[in-house]
């Protein structure tokens, strides 16, 4: 597996921060050429399935995710959520965590561990992975911080 964590600030609180976050459609104003559809009648909370598909017209991949823990964050609290990937490209879970900063905002921590498919591609490529994964969603994650200014 290729594990990489990316870690932003951001200018909202953790609940705001929380609810952007969850908001599996508005990923595709921040993450280039990707858009996130909800399979089920709600995206929030354990059992939730969403896939992400990024490309450009037929040139593409889905990312199909099912929610395994939810934890909102509430009370100082860290929301929490982990997602199990079930695609025929990518394999392997995400999780994030967005944690209130007592001066006000909230840090979003997004962490990934996975596999290409093939598997025995992710190990020769997994430097690679690890690298051009954490500067994509930092840069994600940051689009998102500029729209809850």
């Amino acid at each position: 597996m290729a594990r990489f964590t990316a870690l932003v600030d951001s200018p909202a609180s953790a609940e705001r921060t929380w609810r952007a976050l969850t908001d599996w459609p508005s990923h595709g104003r921040w993450v280039p050429l990707t858009s996130v559809r909800v399979l089920t009648p709600t995206g929030r909370g354990v059992g939730a399935r969403f896939v992400g598909r990024t490309g450009v017209g037929r040139l593409g991949f889905d990312d199909p995710m099912q929610i395994v823990e939810w934890r909102e964050p509430a009370d100082g609290v860290p929301g929490w959520c982990r997602v199990v990937k079930q695609g025929r490209l990518l394999v392997g879970e995400a999780w994030f965590e967005v944690l209130p900063r007592t001066s006000g905002g909230s840090v979003v921590s997004w962490t990934e561990d996975v596999e290409i498919a093939p598997v025995r591609l992710t190990r020769p490529l997994a430097p690679l992975i690890r690298l051009v994964g954490r500067l994509a969603f930092t840069r994600s994650l940051r689009a998102m911080s500029r729209e809850l200014r």
